[in-house]
């Protein structure tokens, strides 16, 4: 006997309501924080630590816990548990950092072709951002904060909600809210890959914790130890040295910073090392990596359209996708 369709498309209308009515919650939180930070004369406006920190840490501790108490409205389902080794947790990471590369190469040529297009290069905010924050501020933020708080709403609440109707479409989810909610095509293409792939682990453990480690991990590689580096090697002097074209300045630059810069080719060649490892690792168990489909006996093809042609997941999709052309517009 096949499922009925209706109350199929109503559970994913009503999660992907709860998801926009949490996103609206997360811009309210953060325009209001905008806005009294602007009013107060005593912090400083331009310190982008300050900004970042009065900016995000309301949207981590009220508007994205509130979010989740209004995911939670929607019925849901155990997934599963099974144990990884730590030798299965380090492929695994291999594998999520060649993908996140890789996809981000994809990204940053997407936006390339799109600046040329516009005649003008696009915004990337994050890149911004990161070459000028203290490496404290993003390590809280970036390492402590927002792998926790996302992994629990785009892995654990919504797999939860989703993996009775298939692996496939649960994992499909996670992929396609988290690279939306990340609101820009820089971000986009290696945020979906690392949320089909975190939410392909989380699947097949049950375990939130393996993928929250996982986050904090790439995060700390792409925040933290980015930011160390490229002060190490005074990046905007050496920049401005190349670009004057005075080998006499840019050799300055370089014998001052040469330990910086050293370092700085280690970790090339450290991330170069986990790619490779990352390739190699997904080549030998890509036959492994199998979803099941739905246990619920739905008409091909009508599963999918319920899940996403629905009003709340188009409605949240909408938003985002508003917020990623407005990012390539700036």
């Amino acid at each position: 006997m096949e499922y009925e369709i209706k109350p199929i498309r109503h559970h994913f209308t009503k999660l992907g309501l709860m998801y926009f009515l949490g996103t609206l919650l997360i811009f309210g939180v953060q325009y209001a924080a905008a806005f009294l930070i602007v009013k107060l004369p005593f912090i400083g406006i331009y310190d982008t630590d300050i900004w970042l920190l009065v900016t995000m840490l309301p949207m981590y501790l009220i508007s994205m816990p509130l979010m989740m108490l209004l995911i939670r409205q929607v019925p849901s389902v155990p997934v599963e548990k099974h144990r990884m080794t730590f030798v299965q947790w380090l492929t695994a990471f291999f594998i999520c950092y060649a993908m996140m590369y890789l996809s981000n190469l994809i990204g940053l040529g997407l936006t390339f072709v799109i600046s040329i297009v516009k005649g003008s290069p696009v915004d990337n905010a994050l890149a911004d951002i990161v070459t000028d924050i203290n490496p404290w501020t993003a390590f809280f933020i970036m390492v402590l904060c927002a792998p926790v708080l996302e992994e629990l709403i785009f892995r654990k609440l919504l797999i939860d909600r989703t993996i009775k109707y298939g692996e496939k479409i649960a994992v499909l989810f996670s992929g396609i809210f988290f690279g939306l909610f990340h609101g820009n095509l820089n971000q986009f293409a290696y945020a979906f890959i690392l949320g089909v792939f975190w939410g392909f682990i989380y699947v097949k453990t049950g375990k939130i914790l393996y993928t929250i480690c996982m986050h904090m991990v790439v995060n700390f590689l792409g925040s933290v130890v980015s930011i160390f580096l490229i002060r190490s090697i005074a990046y905007e002097e050496l920049m401005y040295a190349s670009g004057s074209g005075d080998m006499e300045a840019l050799m300055n630059v370089v014998s001052t910073h040469l330990p910086g810069l050293m370092l700085f080719g280690l970790y090339g060649l450290t991330v170069v090392g986990f790619v490779i490892t990352g390739i190699v690792c997904l080549a030998v168990n890509y036959q492994k990596m199998k979803l099941l489909p739905a246990e619920i006996p739905v008409p091909k093809g009508k599963l999918f359209s319920a899940a996403f042609l629905n009003a709340g997941v188009i409605l949240f999709a909408a938003f985002w996708i508003i917020q990623i052309i407005l990012q390539l517009l700036q």
